[in-house]
């Protein structure tokens, strides 16, 4: 089994099941950029466009998630954790009106999981 780039946490899962329930399919985009930073953002699936300066680094819950490669470049040799932690973080992420924010935790791979990641793909939907 490939070694996934991304995971999430059973109470983010929670979360992600609570939001498709009121949205439908979701996407999860994280980037450098302003706002909070690097935090992971939740969209309507599609609501948020992604192209080739987007990397597809998995799905969790069921939802793709993507990064802007130049902020992979950055956080490529560490798996990531989508958790969630109290607070109102100022994005248009969906979890937002509910008093608590998305968050990633991260570590560095072993070397054999490094040796063993799963395919990274082009940031292009799909749809």
């Amino acid at each position: 089994m490939k070694t996934p780039r991304v995971l999430i946490t059973a109470e983010a899962v929670k979360v992600v099941d609570q939001l498709k329930e009121r949205y439908g399919e979701l996407m999860f985009h994280q980037s450098g950029g302003c706002c909070d930073g690097s935090q992971p953002m939740c969209f309507e699936k599609g609501e948020f466009k992604t192209g080739e300066s987007d990397v597809l680094l998995g799905e969790i819950a069921g939802c793709e998630f993507f990064m802007s490669r130049d902020q992979f470049e950055y956080w490529k040799h560490t798996q990531l954790t989508i958790g969630v932690t109290p607070g109102r973080g100022s994005s248009f992420s969906l979890e937002i009106p509910m008093g608590i924010r998305f968050i990633t935790h991260s570590r560095m791979y072993t070397a054999a999981e490094e040796e063993n990641l799963s395919e990274l793909r082009s940031g292009v939907a799909v749809e």
